[in-house]
């Protein structure tokens, strides 16, 4: 914006300097020294000074029409009334072909924005702008397609007026003049920044309304069946924020979405305690949902950052109704000096009602799609490592607890093996097929039980964020180069693992595909067996006698080596690396060839 200015000012002194410089009397004129404020001029002379004043005059028009457009000026000439937040999503039925630089222009008032140009064959853009409403109500959208020239594809025209405040509006707006409509999400929320407010931490006669319980209890379900519940949140202030303004204070405002439904409060200037007491009503579309709760700066100078002082995530399901609590800020952003204040932390009170029956036949449907940019993909080494670590722990169980298994066959433990081999077979004696499903309920139950001594896994080891902190954290004990070590290891780990499953899976492809066909000939001949097997005797009883030989193997050998029979068969298969080992490479026969060049 300054710079704007100076190549403004830097026009005008261009401007006056050409004036000035060529103030040249022509031949024949001459000033007369006893009367200087008297001055020959020509024709010429006074042309040279309207086209001086004809620049002035543009460059100040220039000037002055993006000082009155600029948004960042529309505080300073007046107040408005409310924020109005537009999501672009995308467009359905335009013409064929014309999606490829495909954009629209959004109008409210004097300010204006206009969307990316699409470089794609489908209208999708999911972009957001901010607009503030004055006095006209209309949003003007046009939609216009850039090829070869720019053409006009047609416009809408949305009365804000007739929009409930504080809620987000999903519409579908039929193109005028033109073909097709456009999908958007347009939300009215924030106040005047004029309205006085109390920035004393109370409540200030704000009281909470929670949802009507009654018309989400489970037996009414003769409402909408997308809408499962609502929920109600109030949010009274915050504490402890910190700012990089030069005041150290900060113009905050807080940003409330769940899903596609997005409201803010007013801004509060100039402090690091706001108290906005403001309440919402969100509906609920799915009970699993998160609500995303972001403590922003409207302050000049974190505009041209992202400007978050804190944020904060609360799943629907953890809310406790009514509860009035203090919530911590501090851990988001990750590093960022925002939320270095004085433990910066935000009062919430919450309440959310819920139809059981709708909400769980809504977790049988898609999740709803946030209509968002999707985030750019980041190269981060933690999060890496930490996903490295995971998968490693995963090969790490698979293998111990194969290990285990071929613990109780080898009859190390005899007391062990003998009740492993007896549980095996009152399992399988009294098993029914209607039991199936019970066995999935295992281990919630193990879970479910231990829940309360169970170390839950923190969310930081998982955290891209946090494990970025402990990385540095740990920089004393660890070196560089020592975590690239462990890096590489990780990494060898996880190849080595992925190489044996699809070396496994494709000896198995390869199975079916006769590569050996004595190998896939054997296999069809034991699975028929197995079919007449299953068919004359009860399932119940071959998996006794199946346990029986595992568990008895060791008794009747004791000096055979511990295998899997069914991985030791796999692996006479050949994978993909080994046929090509195997291709025969036929060398043509001279004699042939010669026989047949002579018939020819």
């Amino acid at each position: 914006m300054a710079n704007n200015f100076l190549m403004a000012n830097r026009s005008w002194c261009a401007a006056l300097n050409h004036i000035f410089t060529s103030l040249a009397i022509p031949d024949g004129l001459v000033m007369d020294p006893l009367a200087p404020t008297a001055l020959a001029v020509s024709s010429e002379f006074m042309d040279r000074i309207g086209s001086g004043l004809t620049i002035l005059r543009d460059h100040g028009k220039k000037v002055q029409k993006y000082v009155w457009k600029n948004r960042k000026f529309d505080i300073l000439k007046k107040s408005w009334k409310s924020m109005v937040n537009v999501v672009l999503i995308d467009a359905k039925d335009t013409p064929p072909g014309s999606a490829n630089g495909l954009y629209c222009k959004f109008k409210l008032g004097s300010e204006g924005h206009k969307s990316k140009q699409l470089s794609k064959s489908k209208p999708s853009w999911c972009e957001r702008f901010n607009l503030y409403l004055y006095d006209d109500n209309n949003l003007e959208v046009t939609v216009w397609h850039k090829g070869k020239q720019k053409t006009f594809m047609g416009r809408c025209v949305i009365d804000l007026s007739q929009l409930e405040k504080e809620k987000t509006h999903e519409l579908w707006q039929e193109l005028d003049c033109g073909q097709g409509s456009l999908h958007m999400l347009i939300t009215l929320s924030a106040t005047a920044r004029t309205m006085l407010l109390d920035n004393v931490p109370t409540t200030n006669g704000v009281t909470h309304a929670a949802p009507e319980v009654e018309k989400f209890t489970w037996y009414r379900l003769d409402n909408k069946w997308g809408e499962v519940g609502e929920l109600s949140v109030t949010v009274y202030g915050a504490e402890g924020l910190s700012a990089l303004g030069l005041s150290g204070k900060a113009d905050s405002y807080c940003i409330l979405e769940l899903d596609n439904n997005r409201v803010q409060t007013h801004t509060v200037p100039g402090t690091s305690d706001p108290t906005w007491n403001k309440s919402f009503t969100f509906p609920i579309d799915d009970v699993t949902s998160t609500l995303t709760i972001t403590v922003k700066d409207e302050s000049i100078i974190n505009t041209m950052k992202d400007g978050t002082l804190g944020k904060i995530s609360i799943p629907l399901l953890t809310i406790v109704n009514d509860e009035k609590a203090w919530f911590d800020l501090s851990n988001r952003p990750k590093k960022s000096v925002l939320t270095k204040g004085n433990s910066p932390k935000i009062q919430l009170q919450m309440s959310i009602a819920w139809n059981p029956i709708k909400a769980s036949l809504r977790l049988l449907s898609p999740k709803t799609n946030k209509y968002t940019e999707p985030t750019p993909r980041t190269f981060s080494i933690p999060l890496i490592y930490n996903n490295l670590k995971f998968i490693k722990v995963i090969f790490t169980v698979v293998y111990y607890g194969n290990e285990h298994l071929k613990y109780l066959f080898e009859w190390e433990n005899r007391e062990k093996s003998a009740l492993a081999l007896g549980a095996w077979l009152l399992f399988w004696f009294f098993f029914r097929m209607w039991m199936t499903p019970l066995l999935a309920v295992v281990p919630f139950v193990y879970f479910w039980a231990t829940r309360n001594t169970a170390n839950l896994i923190p969310i930081s080891q998982f955290d891209d964020d946090s494990s970025e902190e402990e990385l540095d954290s740990t920089k004393d004990d660890k070196t560089i180069k020592t975590r690239l070590y462990e890096l590489q290891d990780l990494t060898f780990t996880i190849k080595d693992g992925i190489d044996y499953i699809v070396s496994l899976l494709q000896r198995i492809r390869n199975l079916f595909k006769f590569a050996v066909p004595y190998l896939s000939y054997l296999v069809m001949t034991v699975l028929i067996a197995a079919t007449v097997a299953l068919y004359i005797i009860p399932i119940n009883y071959i998996f006794m006698a199946l346990g029986i030989y595992k568990f008895m193997r060791k008794v009747l050998n004791p000096d055979r080596v511990p295998n899997n029979d069914i991985l030791d068969f796999i692996s006479r298969i050949p994978d993909d690396k080994m046929l090509k080992q195997w291709r025969e490479l036929r060398v043509p026969d001279n004699n042939f060839n010669r026989t047949y060049s002579k018939r020819r």
